[in-house]
């Protein structure tokens, strides 16, 4: 199991550096710090600390899942996470498109809503791995939401 955790650990952090490389100025930029954001955005590093606590527990989480999902269902699961995980950054801040950030961020929402609703039966308290990416992509999908509707 841990090599898996490993190999999930390497790719999910990739994901990570991809979607960062991508995403040009980022939280620093002009554009950013200069829109209507929401009361509740956490300071800037409150981000990687969430997001190195999801990418971790998610790992493990898909490493005991692996071998008790068929493995077509789990890759077009997982790769659709990894693309819609990869895409927002630079959606949202190269691109500077925050209605389509939402939508894939919304669809991200949806899709670890179905890894949680859908395996807490079968992981039982290994389920909770997820909660923190659960968690974390309700606060993030309203921050963008806000950043639609007040900008």
């Amino acid at each position: 199991m841990w090599i898996r955790v490993i190999i999930f650990l390497v790719i999910n952090f990739a994901g990570l550096a991809i979607g960062g490389f991508f995403t040009g100025d980022g939280v620093p930029s002009e554009w950013y710090q200069q829109m209507n954001k929401a009361p509740w955005t956490p300071p800037g590093w409150v981000f990687g600390v969430a997001w190195t606590t999801i990418m971790i527990t998610f790992s493990i989480f898909l490493a005991k899942l692996y071998n008790k999902e068929n493995r077509v269902v789990f890759i077009v699961l997982y790769g659709a996470q990894v693309i819609l995980n990869i895409s927002w950054n630079p959606v949202f801040f190269y691109y500077r498109n925050t209605l389509f950030g939402l939508i894939i961020i919304t669809a991200l929402t949806v899709l670890i809503y179905t890894y949680f609703l859908n395996y807490y039966k079968t992981l039982r308290w290994w389920s909770l791995l997820i909660v923190p990416y659960f968690v974390w992509i309700n606060i993030a999908t309203s921050l963008n939401a806000y950043v639609v509707i007040y900008n």
